[in-house]
């Protein structure tokens, strides 16, 4: 089967969706197209996008890495922000375009899979939100010194992770557990804003559970 990758514009943003197919690295994308009409996660930003838009100025350039169906990116994007949204789900992302055009903003959706990145920098805010830790480990040092290059001095960087402190599989997925502190450890030289262990109750395959999560803020020096 042929893949068919999306071609950068002038900004490094993609000018129109177009599908990549790859080998599913969640199970989600897969939730979107039985959920056309339904915003599994909802609309509502996360509690991380409120506390990253915080760290920059009006009209920063953000960078939102698995986006879904496009909640942070939209909110991030009414903050007054210019947001990349990068997800592998074209289906996420239709939804995400639908949802940026009834709350009155534009945000160019790039449909790539981490860790290909086809954007140029430099970016001003590196999020987030559940999303590396479908990433191989083996490849995840690669995707955090991209992202480092990707971002401006004094830039910041927003994440949450799974852990492995808790494993809970939802709906077959695979998901490369962070271990405690790796992190923060890809973040040595970096200005540590925040950095905490936790739980987050879920419920998407219909029992409640838990996932044990490192979040981290950091400030690039």
């Amino acid at each position: 089967m042929s893949s068919r990758r999306p071609s950068p514009s002038a900004d490094g943003a993609v000018g129109r969706l177009a599908p990549l197919e790859r080998p599913p690295w969640s199970p989600w994308g897969r939730e979107y197209v039985n959920t056309p009409d339904r915003f599994i996660w909802g609309t509502r930003p996360s509690a991380l996008a409120r506390e990253a838009t915080e760290l920059t100025a009006d009209g920063a350039r953000v960078l939102d890495l698995g986006c879904g169906e496009g909640r942070d990116s939209v909110f991030l994007a009414e903050q007054g922000h210019d947001v990349v949204g990068v997800d592998l789900s074209l289906d996420g992302l239709r939804k995400a375009q639908h949802l940026a055009a009834d709350r009155g903003v534009r945000v160019p959706w790039v449909c790539a899979a981490l860790p290909d990145l086809p954007l140029r920098g430099p970016f001003d805010l590196v999020y987030s939100c559940g999303s590396i830790h479908y990433v191989a480990r083996d490849a995840r040092g690669a995707l955090f010194a991209r992202l480092r290059g990707l971002t401006r001095r004094g830039g910041h960087h927003a994440h949450v992770v799974f852990t492995e402190r808790r494993i809970y599989r939802e709906k077959s997925e695979v998901v490369h557990y962070f271990t405690p502190d790796e992190l923060r450890d890809a973040y040595r030289g970096w200005i540590i804003l925040r950095h905490e262990e936790g739980l987050i109750p879920c419920a998407q395959d219909g029992v409640r559970h838990v996932h044990s999560v490192e979040t981290l803020l950091a400030e690039r020096p």
